[in-house]
Order: C-alpha cells, then sequence, then structure tokens
C-alpha cells in the first residue's frame, strides 16, 4: 500500500465509521419512539433499559397502526443500510489488502 492510498483508506474509514454510527443512532432512536408508541413494548419500571429493538426489528408485541409500523420499517431500512455499510468496508478492506 503506497502512502496516498495508506492516507485515503484513513480518510475513507473515517468517514466510514463516523456514518455508521450515526446511522445507527437514528435507528436507535426510532426504536425508542416505536417502543413508546406501544403498549406491550412501554418500560413500566421507571428504571433506564436498552432499546428493544430484537421486538421492533420482528414486530413483537409493536402496535400495529399505520404510522408506527412505518417507524417500524424505516428503522430496518437503517438497521440494512448499517449492514451493507459493513459489508461495504469489509469488500474494501479486502480488495484493497491485494491478495
Amino acid at each position: 500500500m503506497t502512502g496516498d492510498q495508506a492516507i485515503w483508506t484513513s480518510v475513507l474509514a473515517g468517514i466510514w465509521g463516523l456514518a455508521m454510527v450515526a446511522v445507527f443512532i437514528m435507528a436507535i432512536r426510532l426504536s425508542y419512539a416505536i417502543e413508546r408508541r406501544s403498549a406491550g413494548l412501554q418500560n413500566t419500571t421507571g428504571v433506564p433499559r436498552k432499546a428493544m429493538m430484537f421486538h421492533t426489528v420482528f414486530n413483537i408485541d409493536v402496535a400495529r397502526d399505520p404510522e408506527t409500523q412505518a417507524m417500524r420499517r424505516r428503522m430496518v431500512k437503517l438497521l440494512i443500510i448499517n449492514l451493507a455499510g459493513f459489508v461495504s468496508m469489509f469488500a474494501y478492506v479486502f480488495s484493497s489488502r491485494g491478495g
């Protein structure tokens, strides 16, 4: 790997990392919004907990109204974008290492 290629790879990795974190945070925020709208997922304990992403992705105890389902589909799209970002970075790393 040449010096210029190493610099561009570092810049690309930094931008990629920021983008993946931003997309994942957006998905988490949507998951919390979906939980607030779904009676079966609401946190009634008063103790903070992790996002119930597994439940929201697989539509377990999620409210069935059209707006909540649209939010759920948007969250799933964001998670697919995140997965595609990791696959593309994996492909880039293996294609740039020369073998």
